[in-house]
């Protein structure tokens, strides 16, 4: 027996297929099938350079040299980074380095440890 997805309205268990929909018989609710295999809408998936996904807290390695905006240097290839905070931002990760200090990186310039 296959498992339904809950109701992305009311959240109800007693969901049914009708036809290439999904029904809630709670709220009334109608949505597409496929649709309910998605991510919602609101959550962001951050994915590093190699596409492993990201979470608070992990350790990180820089894939290249990055130039530090205003002449401060440069953060070499290889650097770890750890303990990292995502964010919903230009940059994607606030994160704190040695030698450096406070910094915003792209998610595109690094990969998991």
């Amino acid at each position: 027996m296959s498992t339904l997805p809950a109701c992305p309205q009311c959240k109800s268990e007693y969901t049914y297929e009708d036809g290439s929909n999904l029904v809630c018989p709670e709220c009334a609710h109608e949505w597409s099938a496929t649709v309910a295999d998605a991510p919602e809408e609101g959550a962001k998936v951050y994915r590093d350079a190699s596409g492993n996904i990201l979470q608070d807290g992990d350790t990180v390695s820089v894939i290249k040299d990055l130039k530090l905006k205003g002449g401060g240097g440069v953060v070499k290839m290889g650097t770890k980074v750890k303990n990292i905070r995502l964010v919903d931002a230009d940059h994607d990760i606030d994160c704190k380095i040695d030698g450096f200090g406070q910094m915003s990186l792209k998610t595109e310039f690094v990969k998991k440890v």
